[in-house]
């Protein structure tokens, strides 16, 4: 006698995938047609013609100073950032500080690495400006001139300072959970073998908490190479940041040359582009060991 296979289930229709239809329509909307459209404008002059002048021109000066000083900048406060952050993290951790600090740290974390834009120059600016509250109470009560030392707030060393306040408060955050995640048994198991503190980080700690560190320090870098608020608020242009060249060719009165600044923003969207995807891999590594 033949059997009957039973019928399949039938599918129900479900609806729960409509929670997902706001996520891809603001990423078609604000991620995904201003990328289209700033490729094409790229490649197009001002009167919508086909021009390769646009991608030539990034090679002419300033633009390639302005795009390595966005670089130094970026690379400069990721490194010092990502350390110090680190350090803080791990002294959070494993530090066996008092229990009460790390609430009010991470606090802090959340709201510095945050706080950005012109707010943060203006805060930078009343602490640290020539009539700056902590540059008058050097003058005043120790009779130290900050700005007899060359340090101006201005400068590629200034706007760095300023870019540290939400820095390495993002690296802490981030760090904090990489840390948490190394297994007690590898401590453990490196102690019965004889391992000291030092030994264990080096051969242990620090290697699989490396690729969680240089992901994170890219991050920082792409967090730090796309800011313009803060570098344009404090310096007021100044320092030729690729941001402050891109806003003065797209809202220039002199230099306005908007296909120009498309260009320009399609090499920033390249270099994140290879910070991003940098990103995702050491992330992926990360989770090997840290499962």
């Amino acid at each position: 006698m033949a059997t009957t296979l039973p019928a399949a289930p039938r599918r129900r229709f479900s609806w729960n995938w409509l929670g997902l239809v706001p996520f891809f329509v603001f990423s078609f909307l604000f991620i995904f047609l201003p990328s289209a459209s700033l490729f094409v404008d790229s490649f197009q002059n001002q009167n919508g013609q086909f021009t390769l002048d646009n991608i030539a021109g990034l090679f002419e000066p300033p633009i390639p100073a302005s795009y390595l000083l966005s670089v130094q900048i970026s690379l400069t406060t990721a490194l010092m950032g990502g350390l110090l952050g680190f350090f803080m993290a791990y002294a959070l951790t494993v530090g066996n500080l008092p229990r009460w600090l790390r609430p009010i740290t991470l606090t802090f974390a959340g709201v510095a690495s945050n706080f950005a834009g012109v707010p943060l120059a203006f805060a930078f600016i009343a602490t640290l400006g020539q009539v700056g509250f902590l540059t008058v109470l050097l003058r005043n009560a120790f009779g130290w001139n900050l700005y007899t030392t060359g340090f101006s707030l201005y400068s590629f060393l200034g706007l760095s300072l300023a870019y540290m306040y939400f820095q390495f408060p993002l690296m802490l955050l981030i760090m904090i959970p990489a840390i948490e995640g190394l297994k007690r048994e590898w401590r453990e198991a490196a102690e019965n073998l004889g391992a000291s503190t030092a030994q264990y980080w080096l051969r242990v700690g620090l290697p699989v908490l490396m690729p969680s560190l240089l992901g994170t320090m890219l991050l920082l870098f792409g967090n730090a190479f796309g800011a313009y608020a803060t570098a344009y608020g404090l310096t007021g242009g100044n320092l030729q940041l690729i941001t402050i060249q891109l806003g003065a060719q797209m809202r220039g009165d002199v230099l306005r040359n908007p296909n120009l600044g498309y260009a320009m923003a399609l090499g920033m969207v390249v270099i994140m582009a290879v910070c991003i995807s940098g990103y995702i891999w050491l992330q992926r590594l990360s989770e090997r060991w840290l499962k």
